[in-house]
């Protein structure tokens, strides 16, 4: 039996039977507060601080202790180690390294999910185990990609000494990852944006080592995924270095650690402010680096007229559905909605506002996001119509009513949009704004005033999308994601995935956080020249003995076989 502290009280969790072959994985999932230094602790001696149950106000077991200085600089340093050995890993070691971690997430799935509904009030069921299922299957998909091994993009132009007027020499390039990595773990996602999310699966499949700044909002949900991944370390025989957890509820430890001169790229999700900080700080590097942050996002969606065909009242569901769900805080949110002006599109209005005004309160995931909502809240009812309000029930006896939300629905005119840009910029919380189009035009000039997006959702019929060539192509421009006849929330890792998006949105609109591709993020592409066959990455040989698909002067040489 492992314990979960809460308060004074623990909960009991029980552990999943673990297969033969898929790595040590303990029963002690005892908290203790401190980072994770490769495998050994951290100390004791830095600032205190406690997650918050935002449901109850109830400060949680353990006080985690900021990392110091010391600390993160062992962590680099040790990821700057552990990186000659595990950039050299074959692309099979490293597969069952990323499958023993994806093992550890699915035999603590329940304990997971719980400790996350303590530090975060999301439900276990179905948000927070579906997370965790999602968690491990990022692991898996990633531990496929590099295993098959095809995603290093090996290209061979060999020599042609014979050429006029002048001779080739042998040319052969692939990606190579790019170093120790600092991941920033997300507020709104405990599990699949933070410790073991994305970025961290990502570029350990890449090769890179991560050291992790954990977020100060889900801290015990944090250090029991540290463990799952240090544990699949050390049965995998790795270097320690290859992981690490840094603890701070501040931003110090954050800002020394993507200053390091040992840290060659910086992963974050989070607001356009963190974001925007980050780039700041490795922009002003002696030594410039990536920093692919995901930021912010109004997900625009267009309602075109063949979408009320399917009837107000359904419609309405599925958009509020999308803008309430988690409370409203997710990155892909509907933030803005463009109507027709017309009797259907009132009739839309109309169901939203029932929907709204029948609505309870939201708990949100923290004291600070909920001031924040509120106070994004009110200053856009200071520029457009407040169309409702949930109602405001604040139970006096609460021991934390300020971390409650409340859904509100917006309106305006495109004229006050495209007069307002900051009509534009999302607000995290269960909220949207409708804006009237009088014509095909106006839908264009909202297009095009639009800054970088994640997601851009077209509602309505083949017919419309006709009609509307031009739309199509303009949002083109300005998200990442295309939507027909769907919401823009729910992101499925898959290959062809890409969340991302041109500023705001992201830093670089090249890459996305989610899916196989996000690997590419960590890697760089190396030349080698007139290299011996015997000294060349396996990828490069002429024999291909791991059978990966490669492009062999110009032409594709698709994969074949792996030699025995």
């Amino acid at each position: 039996m492992a314990t979960i502290a809460r308060g004074s009280r623990t909960i009991a969790a029980r552990h999943a039977p673990r297969e033969a072959g898929c790595g040590i994985i303990t029963n002690d999932m005892e908290l203790t507060g401190q980072s994770l230094i490769g495998s050994r602790r951290g100390g004791r001696d830095g600032a205190p601080f406690h997650a918050l149950n935002p449901q109850t106000g109830e400060t949680l077991a353990p006080k985690y202790h900021s990392a110091s200085q010391a600390e993160l600089n062992d962590a680099a340093e040790l990821a700057a180690e552990s990186f000659t050995s595990y950039s050299r890993l074959g692309g099979k070691e490293r597969a069952a390294f990323l499958r023993r971690i994806a093992d550890g997430f699915d035999a603590h799935r329940g304990e997971l999910a719980e400790r996350a509904n303590l530090e975060t009030g999301l439900p276990v069921s179905p948000r927070l185990l579906g997370e965790a299922a999602r968690t491990s299957g990022q692991f898996r998909m990633f531990a496929d990609l590099v295993d098959e091994g095809s995603w290093v993009q090996a290209r061979i132009d060999p020599a042609l000494p014979d050429r006029k007027p002048q001779p080739r020499v042998d040319l052969r390039s692939m990606l190579r990852p790019i170093g120790p990595v600092a991941v920033f773990g997300a507020s709104n996602f405990p599990l699949a944006f933070s410790v073991g999310g994305g970025d961290s699966a990502s570029a350990l499949a890449a090769g890179c080592p991560v050291i992790v700044k954990a977020h100060p909002a889900h801290p015990g949900t944090s250090e029991m995924a540290a463990k799952i991944v240090a544990e699949a370390v050390a049965a995998s025989g790795l270097h320690p270095g290859i992981f690490s957890v840094l603890f701070d509820a501040g931003i110090e430890a954050g800002a020394a650690l993507v200053r390091h001169p040992r840290i060659r790229a910086v992963g974050f999700t989070g607001s356009l402010k963190g974001g925007r900080a980050l780039m700041d700080l490795v922009a002003a590097r002696p030594d410039p680096i990536p920093c692919f942050t995901e930021m912010s996002s109004g997900n625009p969606v267009f309602v075109l007229p063949g979408a009320f065909r399917q009837g107000a009242a359904t419609l309405a569901a599925n958009l509020f559905g999308s803008v309430t769900l988690g409370c409203g805080q997710m990155c892909t949110k509907p933030g803005i909605v463009l109507l027709p002006d017309a009797p259907d599109a009132a009739a839309l209005t109309g169901e939203l506002r029932g929907l709204v005004e029948q609505s309870k309160a939201f708990t949100m995931l923290t004291p600070g996001i909920a001031r924040e909502y509120g106070r994004a809240a009110k200053a856009r009812a200071g520029q457009v119509t407040l169309v409702a309000e949930a109602p405001h029930h604040d139970n006096p006896q609460e021991r934390e009513p300020h971390v409650h939300a409340h859904a509100r629905l917006f309106s305006a005119d495109v004229e006050q949009l495209l007069a307002d840009p900051s009509l534009f910029h999302e607000i995290f919380g269960p909220d949207t704004l409708l804006v009237s189009c009088a014509s095909t035009h106006d839908f264009l000039r909202a297009a095009h005033a639009l800054e970088g997006h994640l997601t851009a959702t077209v509602l309505g019929t083949e017919d419309d999308l006709e009609a509307n060539r031009e739309l199509i192509q303009v949002l083109e421009q300005k998200a990442g994601r295309l939507i027909f006849n769907g919401v823009p929330t729910g992101v499925e890792v898959a290959h062809a995935m890409v969340h991302g998006g041109p500023y705001p949105a992201t830093s670089d609109a090249r890459f996305t956080s989610v899916g196989s591709q996000a690997i590419f993020r960590w890697a760089r592409p190396v030349c080698y020249q007139n290299f011996p066959q015997a000294l060349l990455p396996e990828e490069l040989q002429d024999a291909n003995p791991l059978g990966i698909a490669r492009l062999w002067d110009g032409k594709p040489e698709m994969a074949r076989q792996r030699l025995s």
